[in-house]
């Protein structure tokens, strides 16, 4: 594992989806997630656990990388966009199974399955693009005049 290219991919992913969610969750959402306060903490509350969320994004980004670098090691933006996106079929999974337990809108419940989608596939094409393998060396051998043809 080439450990340098893998810190960067992995910075770059945990700059996006912190990015990502405060647009999405944080901004686009918030009227949506604001029809039923009683699920949310306080804002004075919320800031006492900021360093959880923060360390949330960290745990999502570092996995997310993780499993590019092994199992797509050749990186490539698409390969890895791809396995974003499986990843955040899981996550859709877990919304659905937190919308079937809690009074969460369905508004709610697509604004995460849809920003999801959109926040692991971009990760995902971010650390591929960024955590490609080194050129395999080419070995050239001239030809000689054909000989028969």
């Amino acid at each position: 594992m080439n450990w340098k290219k893998f810190f960067i991919a992995f910075i770059a992913a945990f700059g996006f989806i912190f990015l990502f969610g405060f647009l999405w969750y944080g901004k686009l959402m918030h009227a949506a997630h604001q029809e039923v306060p009683t699920l949310w903490r306080t804002e004075a509350d919320f800031g006492n656990h900021f360093s959880t969320l923060v360390f949330g994004h960290i745990v999502m980004a570092l996995f997310l990388t993780l499993l590019c670098a092994r199992f797509v090691p050749a990186g490539g933006a698409g390969p890895c966009a791809m396995l974003g996106l499986l990843v955040a079929l899981i996550y859709a999974g877990a919304n659905m199974i937190t919308f079937a337990v809690q009074p969460l809108t369905t508004k709610i419940l697509w604004g995460w399955i849809v920003g999801d989608l959109i926040q692991f596939t971009i990760a995902g094409a971010i650390i591929g693009a960024l955590y490609k393998a080194a050129p395999a060396h080419v070995t050239f051998v001239k030809e000689g005049p054909r000989q028969g043809v």
